[in-house]
């Protein structure tokens, strides 16, 4: 063996029986014998907080509908295209359905007649001519048509597909010459106001009260959201359970947007210390902790630590320290393990 690779070796080994130690310093301690080096302190922090579990979820308009044709009838045009905005009422497509219009037809000539026979009837009752049950039955005869009549209207109604909403079309599932059947999708179409995010929650997650506020990340944002549904029941396939949060009004998100949910999860205890307290060590993080020697003098005691995601101002510690302990905030550029320091409070 080189002796540059056994020095290397002996050193990554030192550096990780410090990093695997929970207080291990990276040599023997010593005191330096210069002037106290003036820095401020933060205690390690220990705290009961909930934990969070971070769910992907996609943003959806709350406006939604999907647009399907409830006869059966040609696509004769589609005045709209795709991404178009368009008005509640505004026609979307055209359907050819002849044969609902040869049943209008047919309808209102039986309702003419039915109208005609009643007329006639009516002027032989008064003439006493006729009977008042022969009246009657021509009477039920024309309401029967004026329904039959009203279907047709009705049911031709439908050969023109409208917007429920104003919104802007985002799916086209058929085109110019297609056949649609009752049922069958035409078109998406989404509305322009409020947004919501829909998230698949595992069930082994706690149910939230509707009405609860949750954090949603868009794009490195968080914002503040209110729980409007959830459902009880969880899916025996994915075992999970759809919840629909309401996004706050003006929040940048566009529909289809991918987002992760803060959904809390349980308690657990952790400790934390100020970001200003934690600096490189190569791939490392390090701080400096201060030790209090038997003649009462401060000195730095340098630390490897290993952290978990900051938490604002503060950053979580999983391994390298001990409640109640302080670290030096800011630490110079010249500090260095053993160092003397004077705390300014």
């Amino acid at each position: 063996m080189s002796r540059s690779l056994f020095l290397f070796t002996v050193l990554t080994a030192s550096l990780l029986l410090a990093a695997c130690g929970k207080h291990a310093p990276l040599h023997t301690p010593s005191v330096s014998s210069g002037a106290p080096i003036k820095v401020k302190t933060a205690a390690v922090l220990h705290e009961n907080r909930l934990r969070f579990q971070s769910l992907p979820g996609t943003v959806r308009p709350v406006e939604r509908a999907i647009i399907a044709s409830k006869i059966m009838g040609g696509v004769r045009s589609i005045p709209v295209r795709l991404g178009q905005r368009v008005a509640a009422g505004d026609i979307l497509a055209r359907l050819s359905a002849n044969e609902i219009a040869a049943r209008l037809e047919q309808a209102e000539a039986a309702l003419a007649q039915a109208r005609r026979d009643l007329e006639r009837e009516s002027t032989l009752l008064s003439q006493g001519a006729s009977t008042a049950e022969a009246v009657r039955a021509l009477e039920d005869k024309v309401r029967i048509t004026t329904a039959a009549v009203n279907e047709a209207k009705t049911m031709l109604s439908y050969t023109e597909i409208q917007a429920p909403f104003e919104g802007v079309l985002t799916q086209e599932f058929v085109k110019e010459g297609d056949l649609a059947s009752p049922g069958s999708k035409l078109f998406e179409i989404e509305g322009l106001g409020a947004l919501r995010v829909e998230v698949r929650v595992p069930d082994s997650l706690p149910l939230l009260e509707l009405g609860m506020q949750v954090n949603v990340e868009l794009d490195a944002t968080l914002a503040l959201s209110t729980l409007s549904e959830l459902s009880p029941a969880a899916d025996p396939t994915t075992r999970t359970r759809l919840a629909k949060i309401d996004l706050p009004p003006g929040a940048n998100a566009r529909s289809g947007q991918f987002v992760r949910v803060e959904w809390p999860a349980n308690k657990i205890e952790s400790i934390s210390i100020p970001s200003e307290a934690l600096s490189p060590f190569g791939q490392m993080e390090r701080v400096f902790v201060v030790s209090q020697l038997t003649d009462g003098q401060h000195v730095a005691r340098l630390r490897l630590v290993k952290t978990t995601g900051a938490r604002g101002a503060q950053v979580e510690i999983l391994a390298g320290l001990s409640a109640g302990e302080k670290v030096v905030l800011n630490p110079p550029a010249a500090l260095r393990d053993g160092v003397r320091l004077e705390v300014i409070e």
